[in-house]
């Protein structure tokens, strides 16, 4: 991983934790596993896929009961990214607050890193 000894990768917010954890309880998964990949019109966008088994590659986070992986590919985007969860009266969601990106959408939806 590309991190700091000592260091979690990311952050999850309390609010995160619960929904993670709701979402692992309820269909019995080993986490949520979180990446990259490229599209959208900034030229990356976030995934995020329920997870059964954890591979030897992710970097994993654990919370209070919830546990993200995170892909290989993904670990040097996401480092130092906070994960909250909000809610309000037209949707919700997972937001990822990333001190690595450099340029987003519009739609919040897509992302760019530097050098990419």
């Amino acid at each position: 991983m590309f991190g700091i000894p000592g260091k979690q990768a990311v952050t999850i917010t309390p609010r995160a934790v619960a929904e993670i954890a709701k979402l692992m309880a309820r269909d019995g998964h080993e986490g949520l596993r979180i990446g990259v990949k490229k599209g959208g019109c900034a030229g990356m966008e976030y995934t995020m896929e329920y997870a059964d088994t954890v591979d030897e590659q992710d970097e994993v986070v654990e919370q209070d009961g919830a546990r993200v992986m995170i892909a290989p590919m993904a670990q040097m985007f996401l480092f130092g990214t906070e994960i909250d969860y909000e809610t309000s009266l037209l949707e919700s969601g997972f937001k990822f607050n990333n001190p690595n990106v450099t340029e987003a959408c519009g739609c919040g939806e897509s992302i760019k890193f530097a050098n990419q």
